[in-house]
């Protein structure tokens, strides 16, 4: 009878985790349709072209079609073309977050809407973008503010080190083939971190520190495997293809690089250390004590991934604005850098925020047009899509939008925006809640 209740007691217990994650995504109720092509050429008219490259164009023109633009200036041509005028606003290239789990987050406390880590210690054949999710709510919530790419990795478990390939998206697709940009821009790396708060007790240190230590092992072991089986493959002696090592190729042949997030001044010591050692390139997201290693860094050439600048040092010791003016700091110093969100699973509704990170570090000390380059061309430059995306030029996507102001400024509004040339639909749910309650109250729409 016991285990007869038992039985009936768990099955009551998943029926009613299931319906909660239900109820979780059944509340993803905002219909989202992707954008289609127009039929021809469209021009952007008299707007404040911002092409990022160059210098702003008064008045300036933007003719794209078939998902490229064509023409960038002050006379591009208007004819046989859909004409959009915009005149007193601004025109910008999409923004792009440069570290992200957008895409494989939905609801952070709801397991089942999560897929951002596989199980086990070393997965660099785990691929993000195939976990890419295309009707999250997050996406259109975040292209409202002119995020209309990111680079989208994965994140470590409970034991991971070696999470998987990043790639970078653009927010707007049917499937996540659609959204895909480039794939396997790198392999991503969260390197066990060696700053130990101080307020631990003494027995958790030991056993962090332990963790730490086996992480650092089997990062280690993973790399003198995948250099093995390169040398088997490379004598012909591979029958069957492993995909964890076959993702390492293009790393060990410094074809892709790691994407390593560290953010305490050990760690990234660490971390350059390792890629030395083994002749790898390194791209560092996070950098939260990067500028304490400036000098390191452009010595060895290594670009920085700012993790956001709305966080608070991890030293007592240091200055409370120590994050704000990090990425003033990392370009001061000739430091090829951009700016992100913190690109973890807590932070992942928040990317919408990525221009007021910009913003912050503005406010403490980098000039105005290089905090709008490491939001757009800088990130695209560091992640191989400059081809692509982060600026208006003549042959890159025409992923952009027209907005009413700064974007680096929270009162300004994106009003258009297009993905590969495809008009993005600039609802969500945000938007729909709003009305909705504008409604009740009798207050005019906006």
């Amino acid at each position: 009878m016991g285990i007869r209740n038992g039985r009936i007691l768990r099955s009551v217990l998943g029926l009613a985790a299931a319906l909660g994650a239900a109820s979780a995504l059944h509340a993803q109720n905002t219909v989202i349709r992707p954008g289609v092509a127009p039929d021809g050429p469209v021009v952007i008219v008299a707007g404040f072209v911002h092409p990022v490259s160059g210098p702003p164009i008064p008045s300036g023109r933007v003719r794209f079609e078939a998902g490229r633009i064509t023409a960038v200036g002050a006379d591009a041509p208007t004819e046989g073309a859909t004409v959009i005028d915009a005149a007193g606003k601004h025109v910008y290239p999409g923004l792009i977050a440069g570290s992200s789990v957008l895409g494989l987050v939905e609801v952070q406390a709801v397991r089942a809407t999560n897929d951002t880590a596989e199980v086990g210690v070393i997965n660099p054949n785990a691929r993000a973008e195939i976990a890419y999710n295309p009707d999250t709510e997050v996406v259109p919530v975040t292209r409202a503010n002119g995020v209309l790419a990111a680079l989208v990795h994965p994140v470590a478990g409970q034991q991971g080190v070696i999470t998987g390939t990043a790639s970078v998206m653009q927010l707007d697709g049917w499937t996540w083939e659609d959204a895909t940009v480039r794939r396997g821009v790198g392999v991503h790396v969260e390197w066990p971190g060696l700053l130990v708060p101080e307020f631990l007790p003494p027995p958790l240190v030991d056993a962090t520190r332990k963790a730490q230590s086996e992480k650092r092992a089997s990062l280690e072991t993973a790399i003198a495997e995948a250099k093995a089986y390169r040398t088997a493959k490379d004598a012909g002696a591979v029958a069957l293809p492993d995909l964890r090592w076959e993702a390492m190729l293009p790393v060990l042949r410094k074809e892709r690089p790691l994407l390593v997030t560290a953010n305490d001044l050990e760690s990234i010591e660490d971390a350059l250390d390792f890629v030395a050692r083994h002749d790898l390139r390194m791209v560092l997201l996070g950098g939260l004590e990067a500028w304490r290693i400036a000098a390191l860094l452009k010595a060895r050439e290594v670009p920085v991934i700012v993790g956001g600048t709305h966080v608070l040092p991890l030293r007592r010791s240091d200055p409370v604005d120590a994050a704000f003016a990090n990425p003033a700091r990392l370009h001061a110093a000739g430091i090829a850098f951009a700016i992100s969100g913190p690109g973890d699973s807590f932070s992942v509704a928040n990317e919408r925020n990525l221009p007021y990170h910009a913003a912050t570090a503005v406010a403490h000390g980098l000039a105005a047009d290089e905090a709008l380059k490491a939001i757009t061309l800088y990130p695209a430059q560091i992640l191989g899509v400059a081809d692509r995306l982060g600026s208006l030029e003549a042959g890159k996507d025409a992923t952009l939008f027209i907005s009413d102001g700064d974007p680096l400024e929270n009162g300004t509004t994106i009003e258009q925006a297009w993905i590969a040339g495809r008009p993005v639909d600039l609802r969500s749910r945000h938007t729909l809640l709003d009305e909705k309650y504008r409604a009740k109250y009798g207050q005019p729409a906006r």
